[in-house]
């Protein structure tokens, strides 16, 4: 039986966005993985019910069940060991987990604070309810005055990004002359913003901005060609 993937969707069941389903799909592009992906979305909470997540990614292999971007990643690299590493071995894979939590808790409660309200507008009708009264509870606040100040959030957002700068300074990839799981992570985060919003993030000649370049075409083009924005 084909690898199955649950991701978040839009109103347009080709445009995903989720962060973490972004990461998964570029973990299989990586070890050369199939896989049938299933769109899915907030009102769709019974689907992925019965393998015991309320949220995407949500994984099938054969007759298994996995949850959660990271523990994904590491089924994959264990079950299919043969192929291309994800990490490039255990110290590699340690740094990633450092990258992984310094994206989620710099980067995405600033980038949500540019975009939630942009995510709005391509959700299906039935997740508005919903998305709106989750986000504004996580967030503090209502959508409209969360992104109010977005340009001033862009400064601060930009200059986190300066270890990443520094680094793609002097390498191509995180993970060196080639892009691992370090790279699907921070990308992941980039590819949510494409998704939802035509908000510019990057200045042209800002090394990261390359960077999300070269991440674009990798897997023929895997994001490059999803539904998006041309920012």
């Amino acid at each position: 039986m084909a690898i199955r993937l649950f991701e978040l969707a839009g109103a347009d069941p080709a445009r995903v966005f989720s962060p973490y389903c972004w990461r998964t799909c570029l973990a299989l592009a990586h070890k050369g993985l199939a896989w049938e992906s299933i769109p899915w979305r907030f009102s769709d909470r019974d689907s992925i019910a019965p393998y015991g997540s309320r949220t995407v990614p949500v994984l099938l292999d054969g007759d298994r069940a996995i949850v959660d971007s990271w523990t994904i990643a590491e089924y994959l690299e264990r079950t299919y060991a043969d192929r291309a590493s994800l990490f490039g071995g255990d110290a590699a894979r340690s740094a990633t987990l450092l990258i992984k939590f310094w994206t989620e808790r710099t980067l995405h409660p600033l980038l949500a604070r540019m975009i939630v309200l942009d995510i709005v507008d391509v959700l299906d009708e039935r997740d508005l309810a919903y998305f709106r009264e989750s986000r504004e509870k996580r967030l503090g606040g209502r959508l409209e005055d969360l992104v109010a100040d977005r340009d001033r959030t862009l400064v601060t957002f930009r200059q986190a990004l300066d270890p990443l700068r520094a680094m793609l300074a002097q390498q191509p990839f995180i993970g060196g002359e080639s892009a691992n799981y370090a790279d699907y992570t921070v990308f992941g985060t980039f590819l949510w913003a494409r998704g939802v919003s035509p908000f510019r993030l990057l200045a042209e000649d800002d090394p990261v901005f390359s960077w999300r370049d070269r991440m674009l075409g990798l897997f023929d083009g895997l994001a490059a060609r999803s539904v998006g924005f041309a920012v």
